[in-house]
């Protein structure tokens, strides 16, 4: 079954050759070896492959003769995405008899499904990209917290709570990561607000991870007013840019969070 390139670029088959080629600019972006090469070697080999796929629909689509006899073979063939999965073959474009004439918009009736694959490919690229994240940040959180043991608090990817020996709980804040596609004023709220419901009277520590991060001044602001508003919880909210791994760290984060972060920055 063949890969539906379209679908891989997240463009309809009558996109324009600078259409395909500005689509093209933009998922290549995200999987370029300086993105991911502070990730582990099993998401480096995803994003290769990924890239390579998304380099062979680009080749593909811009030459048109190949493209006329992509299109015409798709028309045929099940097709499948990037992940796999089947697709239902488009409608077999019309062509002049002698010259290739780019492929006419689908029916109405095939844009439904057709969104449905955009969406598909677009979740696809998300969940490579929160996985790589969080894989990463677990990583370095199993070589610097060996006081800790692992826990389960909704609305957050990792948790993590200090061991309880002999002598009662051991010293430390709870720990939570969560990431969002941007870390901004209304990520921040959400995350406080889960934090305050899960650990209301311990000590917190929230690292709130994204691939996109808000102004300094809107971090700053938002994290104030939750401590405004809830001056009974001890919580300490670390806004972490996770393409590089830099983080707005507050001048009384605990020693575990700047070890955390250290480890990551160096990847080690």
């Amino acid at each position: 079954m063949a890969t539906d390139y379209y679908a891989l670029l997240e463009v309809p088959p009558t996109a324009t050759t600078e259409e395909i080629k500005k689509a093209f600019r933009l998922q290549i972006a995200k999987y370029h070896p300086d993105k991911v090469q502070h990730l582990g070697q099993e998401f480096q080999a995803m994003a290769a492959e990924r890239a390579a796929a998304l380099t062979e629909a680009y080749r593909l689509l811009c030459d048109a003769v190949r493209r006329a006899e992509y299109d015409a073979r798709a028309s045929s063939e099940p097709q499948v995405d990037a992940a796999g999965s089947p697709r239902a073959a488009p409608a077999a474009p019309s062509r002049a008899p002698e010259a290739y004439t780019p492929p006419p918009a689908p029916p109405v009736q095939d844009e439904a499904p057709r969104g449905r694959a955009f969406a598909h490919e677009r979740a696809t690229g998300a969940a490579f990209v929160r996985q790589a994240m969080v894989g990463r940040f677990r990583h370095a959180l199993d070589t610097v917290t060996r006081d800790y043991d692992p826990g389960d608090v909704r609305g957050f990817d990792i948790a993590c709570n200090p061991k309880s020996g002999f002598f009662g709980r051991a010293k430390g804040p709870t720990l939570l990561a969560r990431y969002v596609d941007r870390v901004d004023a209304a990520s921040i709220a959400d995350a406080w607000g889960h934090a305050v419901k899960a650990v209301p009277r311990d000590e917190v520590c929230v690292f709130l991870m994204g691939s996109a991060m808000a102004p300094a001044a809107e971090l700053a602001t938002a994290i104030n007013e939750q401590r405004r508003r809830t001056r009974s919880a001890t919580i300490t909210l670390i806004p972490v840019d996770a393409r590089d791994w830099d983080a707005k760290m507050p001048t009384d984060a605990p020693a575990i969070a700047k070890t955390l972060i250290a480890r990551l920055r160096t990847g080690a």
